[in-house]
């Protein structure tokens, strides 16, 4: 197998700033690694400016704890599959109660991801196909993640409807409003005439883990029927039955 060395020596170089005990010099990385000290600042630059390294008023390198924060808010697929296990007799609980389409996502880079649905049994309703792929800023799945979640989404904003929300400054004051109220809404800011409620699902340990939500066409959900949809969302609990290692945490 073709390895690639420019690769190889920056794994190197971060596992020698992980062993060390104190901030190091850049002769030190150097001599470590058996590179002369322009291919060592090359590498450590690079470190820097991925994050993975700061340097010191000394000069001196030292580890980030990037990889740690990374690995702290990531969840297997052992735990999504659990928690769309765990959460599905919500979602029909949701479809009873509602008689909208109700569906399961989780973050994947800067998107949400569809994992499960349960459809209405009207004829006019919503479909987001599972393994679906939708934004965060303008979906009421992705905006649970902002404000609930540890997500975060630079601009620019395209528009998808005259509704959407294209500047950060109403993105703000719009994830603000979200965390208030406790679940989020999409009102036809993602497709003409589809609204949309969402709530977070958290882990054991308070992590967001995936987003659960509602939709429905806006002939049916008026602004008061969208409120009726939100409490609805963020009252629904998981049956005891359920509850295992993944269960819902409420935020504070």
């Amino acid at each position: 197998m073709r390895l690639l060395q420019s690769l190889t020596r920056g794994l190197e170089a971060l596992d020698f700033l992980a062993a060390s005990r104190e901030p190091v010099r850049l002769t030190d990385v150097a001599e470590a690694l058996g590179v002369d000290k322009s291919n060592a600042s090359h590498l450590m630059k690079t470190l820097v400016a991925a994050g993975y390294a700061s340097q010191d008023s000394s000069r001196r390198y030292q580890p980030t704890d990037k990889i740690a924060r990374a690995a702290a808010s990531s969840h297997s697929l052992i735990d999504i599959v659990s928690v769309k296990e765990a959460w599905r007799p919500v979602l029909e609980q949701l479809v009873a109660k509602t008689g909208e389409c109700a569906h399961m996502a989780v973050l994947v880079g800067n998107r949400v991801w569809y994992i499960d649905k349960i459809d209405s049994s009207l004829p006019l309703k919503v479909d987001h196909p599972i393994g679906a792929l939708a934004p965060l800023y303008c979906t009421a799945l992705g905006k649970a993640f902002l404000a609930f979640g540890n997500a975060q989404v630079e601009g620019p904003f395209p528009s998808f409807t005259p509704r959407t929300l294209t500047t950060r400054r109403a993105l703000d004051d719009e994830i603000a409003r979200t965390r208030a109220r406790g679940y989020s809404i999409d009102n036809e800011e993602f497709a003409p005439g589809i609204r949309c409620v969402a709530r977070p699902v958290y882990d054991q340990h308070g992590r967001m883990i995936a987003a659960i939500g509602v939709s429905g066409p806006s002939v049916r959900i008026t602004d008061e029927r969208l409120a009726e949809l939100g409490r609805i969302v963020t009252s629904v609990s998981i049956p005891a039955s359920q509850k295992g290692p993944l269960h819902e945490h409420q935020p504070d």
